[in-house]
C-alpha cells in the first residue's frame, strides 16, 4: 500500500512541474509593452494603452461575409 502513495505523490509532483513549465513558457511568449512618454500620454488621455496595430474591422467583416457566402454540403449519413 505504501507504493500506491509513493506513486500518487510522484504523479502529483510531475504534474506540478509541468504546470510551472507551461506557466513560464506562456509568460515569455508575450512581449511586455514599451512604456515611453508617448505611451504615458496615451494612458493619461484615453485610460488605455493600445498594443500593436489593433484589429482591422473591415478585413474581419469581409472574412466573415466570405465565410457565410460559402456553399455548404449536407453531411453524408452513414448506415449503422
Amino acid at each position: 500500500m505504501t507504493w500506491f502513495w509513493m506513486l500518487l505523490a510522484a504523479i502529483a509532483g510531475v504534474a506540478g512541474i509541468r504546470y510551472l513549465v507551461r506557466l513560464r513558457a506562456g509568460r515569455s511568449a508575450e512581449a511586455p509593452p514599451t512604456i515611453d512618454d508617448d505611451a504615458i500620454r496615451q494612458i493619461l488621455e484615453t485610460g488605455t494603452l493600445r498594443r500593436g496595430e489593433g484589429l482591422d474591422m473591415g478585413e474581419i467583416s469581409r472574412a466573415e461575409e466570405d465565410f457565410w457566402a460559402e456553399s455548404w454540403d449536407e453531411p453524408e449519413e452513414y448506415p449503422r
